[in-house]
């Protein structure tokens, strides 16, 4: 359906439309930025290393987030060309994107805990079974939440944009899914501080190099960069159930709060995301470079086996 109006009261929220445009561009050149930023990097450490796991979720994250940025784009950017439901599937086909990408990062994060507990098969267990319990209910929630929502076209003077409508207990699922992924984030942060201070404990008692303690360090610092960022991502997702915002929806201030959500959020899953492969990869490939020992040393940084003469596999 097609809403029509030249109504004056309707300029605040093309106004509000506009501001969101402002911030969503920003998010997306950001992640664009970032992407050429470390190309080189990803070339050498990625494309040119022999393939795994690791680099299967790298590149998905990373080039989902690039199409993320694109469709998000057309989404929130006004323009004639877009009718409502071409509107809908691309706010779908964003949507279902959150849905595959935050998996890819557990994924990640459980491969970083499993290594540094040394392949613990407990651990693997208990980690496994937590990232299925989180994921089964956000996935049945995306479900829900798709079949109770619905797009509509507006033309308000001149200016064309696609509304979502989503019912009364969206919300309420929404959150619930930010919760149970905070409580996950924890206990991952957690479990890796856990371990860190163990190895620094043992590495001082025993008077041992500094390369394990440098590289723990490096994992430790990544992975509290993404826990923040994320921890600041739930808190602002959960604040959408402030009175100051939900009764007044388009205030500009509010405009700004859900910019500043939206471009924290691509941050977290586009930009940290990927550098917490590319980040430990850089470092096992500096510590080649500096020091032969490092040629027959395990990593811990979840490689699952390291070739020197072809680089390391992540």
């Amino acid at each position: 359906m097609t809403v029509v109006s030249n109504d004056p009261s309707s300029w605040l929220w093309i106004t509000s439309w506009r501001i969101s445009s402002y911030f969503v561009v920003a998010a997306s050149v950001g992640v664009t930025y970032d992407w050429a930023l470390t190309l080189g990097q990803e070339v050498e450490l990625v494309w040119r290393q022999r393939w795994s796991l690791m680099t299967v979720l790298y590149l998905s994250v990373r080039y989902l987030g690039i199409s993320f940025a694109v469709l998000n784009i057309l989404i929130n950017v006004p323009t004639i060309f877009l009718t409502d439901a071409v509107s809908w599937s691309l706010y779908i086909t964003v949507n279902w994107m959150y849905v595959v990408i935050f998996p890819m990062l557990r994924v990640i994060v459980i491969t970083r805990l499993h290594a540094m507990y040394q392949q613990s098969r407990k651990m693997l267990i208990f980690l496994i079974a937590i990232f299925l319990a989180d994921t089964i209910f956000n996935v049945v929630v995306f479900v829900m939440s798709t079949r109770h929502t619905s797009g509509e076209e507006y033309i308000l003077s001149g200016t064309y944009d696609c509304a979502i409508t989503y019912k009364d207990n969206f919300l309420l699922l929404d959150s619930m899914t930010w919760i149970f992924g905070t409580v996950w984030e924890v206990i991952v942060l957690f479990l890796a501080v856990w371990i860190a201070v163990k190895h620094f404990r043992e590495l001082r008692q025993h008077s041992t190099g500094g390369v394990m303690e440098d590289c723990f360090t490096v994992l430790i610092r990544s992975h509290v960069f993404y826990f923040l960022s994320f921890l600041a991502v739930s808190c602002l997702n959960l604040m959408v159930f402030s009175p100051a915002i939900s009764v007044n929806p388009n205030v500009l201030r509010v405009d700004f709060y859900y910019g500043t959500l939206q471009v924290l959020t691509v941050v977290q899953m586009f930009v940290l995301g990927p550098r917490l492969i590319l980040g430990i990869r850089d470092y096992t490939a500096k510590l080649v470079t500096d020091s032969d020992a490092a040629t027959h040393m395990t990593s811990i940084a979840f490689e699952e086996r390291v070739h020197i003469s072809t680089g390391s596999g992540v």
